[in-house]
């Protein structure tokens, strides 16, 4: 593979470096980066301090950065709905009529539901497949 474009004058897509050349390695922090936290060197308490002193004196926006500092948002909580066992893939009808019922009334939130949803459909999938297996091997053990 070259790397000159097909068309002329045109630039060549993808990746700056050849085939192999990971990059830079993982972790490695910017020019940027270094350079900030040298000038923060040895200030981050100090800075820190002025922070929720301006937060407790009314400023919003530092109030909003303690805050978040202290309670980071949740990205996931742990939910609780009784579903039916799922044995077989007919179940998972009940078990996804329970999901909406648990939705609809608001026992958790629509996105939780999407996700659970897709456990049941994971397993579902997992059950249909061992069901294949089960029958493959009950043919070919038949057929010897």
């Amino acid at each position: 593979m070259t790397d000159t474009p097909r068309i002329p004058g045109a630039k060549p897509r993808g990746r700056p470096f050849p085939p192999g050349n990971p990059g830079k390695p993982k972790g490695t922090r910017s020019r940027i980066t270094r350079a900030m936290e040298t000038l923060l060197d040895g200030e981050a308490e100090r800075l820190t301090r002025k922070a929720v002193e301006m937060a407790l004196a009314g400023d919003t926006v530092a109030l909003r950065l303690c805050l978040d500092r202290l309670l980071p948002a949740l990205r996931e909580r742990p939910v609780s709905v009784d579903l039916p066992a799922v044995a077989s893939p007919k179940d998972a009808v009940a078990a996804s009529a329970a999901l909406i019922a648990a939705a609809a009334s608001g026992e958790i939130a629509p996105g939780e539901a999407r996700e659970l949803g897709r456990l049941i459909e994971l397993h579902v999938k997992a059950l249909e497949v061992h069901e294949i297996e089960t029958r493959v091997a009950a043919l070919e053990a038949k057929q010897k």
